[in-house]
């Protein structure tokens, strides 16, 4: 959480102090994200990863309240951590993934919420310390505030609720498409209760973790930019254990986990 929480600090200050940024100013834009970048990574050099990192994200999101967002990744060597920036959200990043050996982090899925017109920026850190980045500007308004169109009582229902799904049986050494699916509203404390008028206090989920028997598959560190009701599609690599561990806990210390088992291993 220090991370997200460090650079949740510093976009605040940057928003309060001059205001919000115009979509159309591309040396505002540039100043928002070195200001993140170096917040999240100090004097480390962040290199373009175009043709290793691509970013498959809408021009013009339809719901900016849930903007899909597909992370495709061909690097030569390991993927150490993958970062999900969101420049101009009140909390920058979305998602900070650190992999494990039993991931296959060739791609990754989610929606996010996003509040203004901004850059997206994704930087992955290789096994070697090298850091890649690639960006897409994305138009959307008013996502991090928009409510959810239902009661915050109906909202929270079956709060942690988890399912978890596989593409076809997993065959050893092969790595295997999963979709996790998690019940949470993701409050973020920017969203007016539509029948009391009054704003709904933040809760929302900070971290998941997903390991596969003894193997850790990935961490997830995440924050209020994650849309409500989470879907993350995934990959990863079985042990032949038979299990796959999700574990989440929110902003209110609550925790909840689901075992499932992994589609037979077949030769």
């Amino acid at each position: 959480m220090k991370i997200l929480g460090k650079v949740s600090v510093v976009a605040l200050g940057i928003l309060v102090s001059s205001g919000p940024l115009r979509a159309d100013d591309q040396s505002e834009r540039e100043a928002r994200w070195k200001d993140i970048e170096t917040s999240l990574f100090g004097a480390r050099v962040v290199q373009n990863g175009d043709g290793v990192i691509a970013l498959d994200a809408p021009v013009r999101a339809d719901d900016a309240s849930l903007v899909p967002m597909g992370i495709t990744l061909s690097a030569k060597q390991p993927v150490k951590s993958l970062y999900l920036v969101i420049d101009d959200n009140p909390a920058p990043v979305a998602a900070h993934y650190t992999f494990g050996p039993a991931a296959d982090p060739r791609e990754i899925k989610m929606r996010v919420r996003v509040n203004t017109y901004t850059n997206v920026h994704v930087v992955a850190e290789l096994a070697d310390g090298t850091l890649l980045e690639t960006e897409k500007f994305v138009k959307a308004s008013g996502g991090c505030s928009a409510p959810m169109g239902m009661s915050d009582e109906e909202a929270m229902k079956g709060m942690g609720e988890m399912r978890v799904k596989f593409a076809g049986d997993a065959t050893p050494s092969k790595p295997v498409d999963a979709t996790l699916m998690v019940r949470h509203p993701n409050f973020n404390g920017m969203q007016m209760n539509q029948l009391t008028r009054m704003y709904t206090p933040a809760r929302y989920i900070q971290t998941i973790a997903v390991s596969d028997g003894p193997q850790k598959v990935f961490d997830l560190e995440t924050g209020i930019s994650l849309a409500s009701n989470p879907v993350i599609n995934f990959a990863f690599v079985p042990t032949g254990k038979g299990q796959l561990k999700v574990d989440v806990t929110d902003s209110e210390n609550s925790h909840w986990e689901k075992t499932v088992p992994v589609p037979t291993l077949s030769n």
